[in-house]
């Protein structure tokens, strides 16, 4: 049987307005910043409020991606290079194919999750967040050629859900207390997911969302 872990290589991905880089120590005082603007935008998503804790957050970020689960990014505006949040690939798997088999010697992950992602208030209602998951998306499906990706969200969070079928994610269910949630309570999770065959459309539905108005 072949290895199953993942190589994660060093990905910028850049678009029109944003460019999103491999997350790193240089990136806290920025990450920082964005995270401090408005807190009040958080109230679904944890999102680090002081230098410790948001060292710790990059810091577990790096150890992840050096053990082949995930690969969180820095979210860059490209027009002055200020951070402006985050975004991640994680609970990245790579499946066990037989020689001969489905993806058998493809290195790249099989399945992951899409996640983790925050905006500075400047940033919200920008098409940051939209051509983000253009990015990530294409990539998951055009050159890792995953077969499915996953997203969740806290199930009271309805903006997101509603963002999440927008854009072509099929609603899967409710994980019961799935997680701590950001209120410090056991978060029930909708979640939601694309695969292979429906990324076209939802590509198409997100290039239409980015698209300069």
């Amino acid at each position: 049987m072949e290895s199953r872990i993942v190589k994660i290589e060093d990905l910028v991905l850049t678009g029109r307005t944003v460019c999103l880089e491999p997350i790193g120590l240089h990136h806290v005082d920025g990450l920082l910043a964005a995270a401090t603007a408005d807190p009040s935008l958080y109230k679904w998503t944890v999102v680090p409020q002081t230098r410790e804790a948001m060292q710790t957050y990059v810091e577990t970020a790096i150890a992840l991606r050096e053990a082949g689960t995930g690969l969180a990014f820095a979210t860059i505006r490209k027009e002055d290079g200020g951070v402006i949040g985050s975004t991640r690939f994680f609970d990245m798997e790579r499946w066990n194919w037989p020689s001969g088999r489905g993806r058998h010697g493809n290195p790249h992950p099989d399945v992951s999750e899409i996640g983790y992602t925050w905006l500075t208030r400047s940033a919200v209602r920008t098409a940051a967040n939209t051509e983000a998951k253009l990015m990530m998306l294409g990539h998951a499906f055009e050159v890792w050629q995953m077969v499915r990706v996953c997203l969740h969200t806290d199930a009271r969070n309805e903006q997101s859900r509603a963002a999440m079928e927008r854009i072509g994610c099929k609603f899967e269910g409710i994980l019961r207390s799935h997680r701590m949630a950001s209120d410090f309570i056991p978060r029930d999770s909708a979640r939601y997911s694309i695969i292979a065959s429906e990324w076209p459309a939802a590509k198409q539905r997100l290039v239409n969302m980015a698209a300069p108005r």
